[in-house]
């Protein structure tokens, strides 16, 4: 481990934020988990995590508000999506703001369909800021809680972390490629 811990301890922190700028919960995950090892600073990665998720949706919404309907009509398999959102807006438009990004599917077109809605931009900044934290928050917690219950099953971890470190991340990553795979399955079935 002991050529992993400084690598984390150099990088960890810009991980976690382009990490959450792009899409994010699985880094943040990570990135709770080595804070809970003592390489990383939990509330500095709270707080890096919501900036980054907070400005990642900023440049969607504004893609969305300028380019929308545009990339809607070369992207016609993310209009299901996009109409998914508008639908949530019109419902309860404080609560899709705050909570799109929870939603399977909707974290990157989620924004960018809020843009193309009438929600204005400052309202928009002001719940994607609420939103972000407790995002951040909730995926940064759910990787140190996971050390910790892990922690509590085994004892100390030192002499396993590095293997804890490539569970966690081949698991994530085998995570997502499932779901995408399954999402994109589910899109090119046909409806009826």
């Amino acid at each position: 481990m002991h050529h992993l811990a400084p690598l984390i301890e150099e990088h960890g922190y810009w991980v976690t934020f382009v990490g959450a700028l792009l899409e994010g919960e699985t880094i943040l995950a990570l990135a709770g988990l080595a804070a809970q090892r003592g390489y990383l600073h939990l509330p500095a990665l709270a707080m890096l995590g919501a900036i980054g998720g907070f400005v990642g949706d900023q440049i969607y919404f504004v893609v969305g508000r300028r380019a929308g309907a545009r990339l809607l009509e070369r992207f016609p398999r993310f209009r299901p999506r996009a109409a998914r959102v508008a639908a949530m807006i019109e419902r309860h438009p404080e609560l899709a703001v705050i909570g799109v990004r929870f939603l399977y599917g909707l974290r990157t077109i989620g924004p960018a369909a809020i843009g193309m809605s009438g929600v204005a931009w400052w309202h928009f900044a002001l719940l994607n800021a609420i939103g972000a934290s407790i995002w951040s928050v909730c995926w940064v917690s759910a990787g140190y809680l996971l050390g910790e219950t892990v922690e509590m099953m085994l004892g100390n971890l030192r002499h396993v972390e590095h293997v804890l470190f490539a569970v966690a991340a081949i698991v994530a990553l085998a995570a997502t490629i499932v779901l995408r795979w399954r999402r994109r399955n589910a899109s090119r079935e046909p409806r009826e």
